[in-house]
Formats: structure tokens, sequence, C-alpha cells
């Protein structure tokens, strides 16, 4: 096979030379956060382009933009704890957020406070308990709050407190937030927006009663454990029925968006068009492979479908992106109707003008649109599939732009008026640097963080250098790799091998970054004497619709197969031990890791699963159906690559590990495999993290686990 190195490798190869090498332990991860990557937090840009602001050693600071340095600072928290933060419209009143308690992963209630930049006074937002997802209207005069379940507004002149939806009822009613389903796989929890006047308000009401509970217990310390039931609509079942109202600040009146007469539907996004009177929805039919974006007269309600985008397979609600331009006639939209993702230019009647990107590659974020000078913002993986760049180009097309030219993943902060970015950068060989660039000839102002300490640490502790690899799957495709190989590297020995790898539609290990999952524990190991190495199996992402597309209806089919074609590639290298390789994963990770060792027996001497699915009846409607499609019109797409099904075939040392609290992938998923293999007679260990969520963290939790995985890895492999 033909082996492929995206960047050079040599900078880190030669880093042991002439240094003894310190050895990683469990600690240096996950108590001493030795090997932490430092960024640039809170980066808000300011109307006037000469000035951001960011959060430091709890302030909020103003930033110079020609010379990166701190020139004032706006407010100083003091024994309050700033842990987020927002400007009014004018940039006079400051919106800051402390004592965040956490619900599910995107969700919180806070406490709020609101800071006078004028007066230099600090109010409390609320005194009747805390609040979430608080949002300054355009004007900056009222706030817009969502507590136990209700939309509420907080008038700043004479802070007056004013409660828009009175039936909200914990697992029954939630206006201007999301239900679980949503949040977790539409991936927001901000359930209102302000319209661009600020007079009016559109919010989310989600009616779940018909939705049904399930039951979390949590020990904690007392004598008995804790009911904790929520409302999870697992695959086949009810979900809540969703509407959008809006609300008339004035007036008080409250007007039903029309979203049609079908009954199952999602709303995954809601935004203003910049017309005070035209709202826009974009509405998925429930197996999600219908779109219609919807354009609402907010006055009646009435609804008009401008667009509507049809696949064979779903719509990805995530490549979606939608911008309005200020003109008031067009939209651009980012779609996959070619192929791939890319920028399209429509009218506003949902005529299509012209599609502005075009090729075999993603768009992988719609950074912004520079109206006066006709330019569009974006990043791509045009110079390739393992790499995130930063391009212009024209609305009409042309004028197509590299701003990045050095490789690796930029993740790109751009100023509202365009004259100033930041960039997040990092490459294989190098942790990330945060730099300001002007826009106007691209020209770098200044290195604002250049992680240094990290660099040199990294030397002292020899981190292995990722070097890429590509393979054939299954069925002839080119997919790519990377191995991390232990410290000085004999080509004549043969290694054990530990292979890493998510699986999951449109996710991606193998890149052209610093990091990956897990990755310092993945460093100890190999400095343990393991090969480490992760690959992308087809239906992973950055490399078009067909290849992420292909595992539709039949989720870890073709994954597993790649997975034991990549086996197979490794054994095949001369310094690979065949007979003494593993695997692990993570949630998907978790559920291809106890694939691989059920259904594709044999490949693998060693799998640990943690918080695996282990199979999909057992999961969300949303993420599942959109794949899948329902347990009723698809029931062998669901049970013939569960593992619980192959669960008599298991060989090999295998671990599964849950949290009791899971919310997400429940623990049932790994109770019922348990259950499975206990009957067909298989041996294994189990470890369940009392409490613990779906990340399995908090106090020494993570020590624990990545100390008991290496030993496990360690004693058996």
């Amino acid at each position: 096979m033909k082996k492929l190195l995206f960047i050079p490798c040599f900078v880190f190869a030669c880093l042991t030379v002439g240094h003894a090498q310190k050895l990683i332990t469990v600690e240096d991860f996950t108590v001493r956060n030795t090997f932490v990557q430092r960024s640039i937090s809170g980066i808000n840009w300011m109307h006037d382009g000469k000035y951001y602001t960011t959060l430091s050693a709890n302030a909020v600071v103003k930033n110079d933009v020609t010379t990166g340095k701190v020139i004032d600072t706006i407010f100083a928290g003091g024994e309050l704890k700033i842990e987020a933060y927002s400007f009014s419209g004018d940039e006079k009143k400051l919106l800051v957020q402390t004592e965040i308690q956490k619900i599910y992963r995107r969700s919180y209630k806070a406490e709020y406070y609101v800071y006078d930049i004028t007066s230099k006074s600090l109010q409390r937002l609320s005194p009747k308990g805390k609040q979430s997802y608080a949002a300054f209207s355009p004007d900056g005069s009222r706030i817009a709050f969502v507590r136990d379940n209700n939309l509420f507004l907080t008038s700043l002149a004479d802070n007056t407190e004013t409660q828009v939806t009175t039936d909200g009822q914990f697992n029954s009613i939630i206006n201007g937030t999301t239900d679980w389903v949503y949040e977790e796989e539409f991936g927001f929890v901000d359930g209102f927006c302000w319209s661009p006047d600020g007079s009016k308000i559109a919010y989310y009401r989600f009616d779940e009663t018909l939705v049904r509970e399930y039951n979390l217990q949590r020990w904690g310390k007392t004598l008995y454990p804790v009911d904790y039931r929520f409302k999870y609509p697992k695959a086949g079942e009810a979900n809540s029925s969703v509407e959008i109202w809006i609300y008339d600040i004035v007036s008080g009146k409250k007007t039903k968006a029309d979203t049609g007469t079908d009954e199952d539907f999602y709303i995954p996004r809601v935004q203003w068009t910049n017309n005070p009177a035209l709202l826009s929805i974009r509405k998925l039919n429930r197996l999600q492979n219908t779109l219609e974006l919807l354009h609402t007269d907010v006055s009646t309600g009435a609804s008009e479908v401008v667009l509507k985008e049809t696949s064979s397979t779903y719509v990805d609600i995530k490549s979606a992106s939608l911008y309005y331009l200020d003109d008031g006639k067009h939209f651009i939209y980012l779609s996959e109707r070619d192929g791939y993702a890319h920028i399209y230019l429509y009218s506003l009647d949902g005529k299509l003008v012209r599609q502005i990107t075009n090729g075999k590659f993603e768009v992988s974020q719609l950074i912004g649109v520079n109206e006066k000078a006709k330019t569009v913002y974006y990043t791509s993986t045009e110079a390739s599939p393992l790499e995130k760049n930063f391009y212009s180009i024209t609305l009409d097309g042309k004028k197509k732009a590299r701003l990045s030219p050095a490789g690796g993943v930029h993740n790109i902060d751009m100023g509202d008026d365009f004259q100033f970015y930041v960039d997040h950068h990092s490459h294989a060989s190098q942790p990330n640097v945060v730099s300001l660039y002007r826009t106007k000839g691209n020209s770098i102002v200044k290195v604002l963080e250049k992680n240094e300490a990290l660099t040199a640490t990294l030397k002292a502790y020899g981190f292995a250098p990722k070097e890429y690899f590509t393979f054939k799957g299954a069925d002839g495709t080119t997919l790519n790799g990377f191995m991390l190989k232990p410290p000085k590297f004999d080509s004549t020995k043969r290694y054990p091998v530990l292979m890493y790898q998510y699986s999951g539609p449109g996710s991606q290990q193998v890149a052209n970054n610093f990091t990956a999952g897990h990755f310092d524990f993945h460093q100890m190991m190999a400095q343990k004497g393991y090969l480490i190495v992760f690959v992308d199996p087809r239906g992973t992402g950055g490399r078009g619709e067909a290849f992420k597309k292909v595992t539709y209806k039949q989720l870890g089919k073709y994954e597993l197969e790649d997975l034991i074609a990549a086996a197979q590639y490794l054994s095949a290298q001369p310094y690979v031990d065949g007979n003494r390789m593993a695997i692990w994963g993570w949630s998907y990770g978790g559920y291809m890791s106890a694939l691989a060792m059920t259904k594709g027996a044999g490949t693998f001497k060693l799998g640990i699963a943690v918080s695996p699915v282990t199979n999909w009846r057992f999961y969300d409607t949303v993420y599942t159906e959109r794949f899948l499609q329902t347990p009723q019109l698809n029931a062998s797409g669901y049970d013939d690559n569960s593992p619980s099904t192959h669960a008599d075939k298991l060989r090999g040392k295998f671990l599964l590990i849950h949290g009791t609290g899971d919310d997400n992938v429940h623990l049932q998923n790994s109770t019922v495999l348990q259950d499975a293999l206990i009957q067909a007679g298989k041996e294994f260990e189990a470890f369940f993290y009392p409490d613990k969520e779906h990340s399995i963290a908090g106090g020494k939790t993570r020590f624990h686990l990545y100390t008991m995985m290496s030993e496990y890895i360690v004693k058996n492999l």
C-alpha cells in the first residue's frame, strides 16, 4: 500500500536526541495539565474595528487591534467569577455569567449581572432564581431569558420583569429553549431570538407530553437512590410536538407561525431575515430527507415555502448555514446538493442565482459575507481532506484566494467589519498558534499565542510525531490513517498495535492538526512500547456526501469492514505483531469496538468499549433515524450490526466501561450487552462509574479511567 506523508515529521522525530526523555504519566494529563494548549478566549470584536475584547485573569480587557496590546480593563470580576460575557448592541453594557450550573451537554442555569460601562454600576439581572441563555435586545434596553421552561423579559430602565409564557412545566411544556433531543442533536439550547428592531421575539414551544420518560437513578451518598426522570425519545418512539411563536413586545400579542398540517417534523433552525416583519424557519420531516425553508409573516403567522431540498438519504442540517444579505433581496445557503458542501446564492423568493463555490471538496464553515466588498469568507478542505484552510471568493464566484498559506487546520474568528481576523492554527508538528491578521493584504499584525512553553515541554517528553499513511478499505477505497511510533522505533522489531477510532457519520480523527482523540493518553501508550494507530473508515467526514452517506440504513457494516481492512494492512507490515492488536473507542467508537470484538471477532486480541451504543434501538430519534430510518421501516439495519446480536461470537479480552449517570448513551446499552455476553457464556470485564455522565469526568474519575485502561492493555496485550 502507498504511504503518504502530508507534512514533514522530522521536527519531532529528533526531539529526544541528546536529552533524557521524561516519562508521561496519567497525572500529567488528568491532574497537572502538563500538555494543555494555550489559546485566547472570549474574543469579542468591537464595532469600530479598532479594538477587540478578551477574557483574561477574570477581567474583560480591551485590546488594540493594530498591536494586540491590552489598553484598558472594561470590567474586573473581583469576587464574581466571570464565566462568559456579552455586550449590548451599543457596547455600553455588559452581560456577565457566573455560577453556571450544567444541566445536559449544552444547557445550563446561571446567575447573570448587568454592568453599565459608563456609570460603572453592577446589578443582578433577577433575584427570583437562576436564569438561562439571557440575551440583550438589539437596542440594549431589555434582556430576555428562560427560567423554569418559561420565557421572561426584563426592562433595564426600571428593572421590571415580564413573564411572556406561563405554561412551562418540567417534562411537559418548554418555552424559549429546547427539549433534550434538540439540544443534543441539533446543537442549540437558546430557543428564542430578537427581531432586528427589537420589537418582537420569536420562540420555540415544545409539548413533550407524549414523549416517554427515561429513569436515570442517581446514587450519590443518600440512603436510597434518587430517580431522575426526563423525556428521551428513543428511535421509533414519539417526539415532542414543536411550534414557533412570535411575541410583540409593545402589544403583548402572540402569533403562531404556520408550519403546515403535518404533525411529525422538526424545526432545527429559526432566524430572522433582515426584515423585522419576516421570520425564517427551517423544517425537516421525520426521516430528515426533506428540508423546507419557510418565510413567515410575523403579523399573521402565514408562511411560504421558498426553498425545498430533498435527498435519497438525509439532508445534513449541520452543513446548512444560512445568511441573509442586507440588500433584502438575497440569501446565501450552504448545501450538499451537488455531492459536496458548497455555497449558493439565492434570491429571497428561493430562486437559485448561482453556485458560488464548486469542486470536489467540502466548504467546512461559512465565516462571513462582506457585502460592501461583495466577498464571501469560508474555510474548506480544497487543499486536502485532512486540512481546513481559509479562503475568500467574490459573490459572483470569481477571484477565489487562499488566505492561509500554511498547511494544517485553521479556525477563523473574523471581526464584524471584516478588517481583521484571528487565526487559530495548528498542524501535525505545531501546537495551537493564535495570530491576529489584517484582512487587507492578508498581513499578520501580531502572534497572540505561540505555545512556546508547551513546545519545550513536548520536546522534553519526546512526543511522537504523527506519521500519515493510506490503505485500501474493504471495497478498494483509499482511506486515511496516522500512527505514533514508540521511542527508538526499530523497523526490524514487531510491535503490538493499539487502534483508536470514532468512525461516526461525518466525524474525522485523521487530520493535519496537532492533537487527536485522547492524544496525551496515546502518547503515553506509545512510550510504553505500543504502535498507536488512528483510522477513518468510510462514513466519516471531509470527503463528500457519497463517502459520508455510504453507511445509510446500515450503520456499523462498512465501518467494521474498513477497520478489519486497516488491521490486515497493519499486520502485513514487517514491524507489526499481527497477533497483538487492540481496538478501542468511546461512544460511537465504543460501539465499533464492541462490534469489532463480536461480529468482527478474531481480528483484534483486545477491545475496550467506553460508553457504547450496543443497539441503535436504545438511542434517540433525531440522530438514529437520520442514518437508519425508524426501526419500524428498517429493523434489520438496527439489529444486523448490533454488538448484542453477535455477543456469542466474542473472542479475546474485552473491557466494557460506562457511567451510570449517562443521560446520552444510557447505561441500558451496556447492561443489555453484558447480559447477552453472560448468556452466551463469554468471559469479559466491566466497570461502571457511579453517577458519571457520557464524558465520565469529574474529580479523580479520568485519572482512574486512564489508569485502568492502560493497565488492562499492558496486562493483556
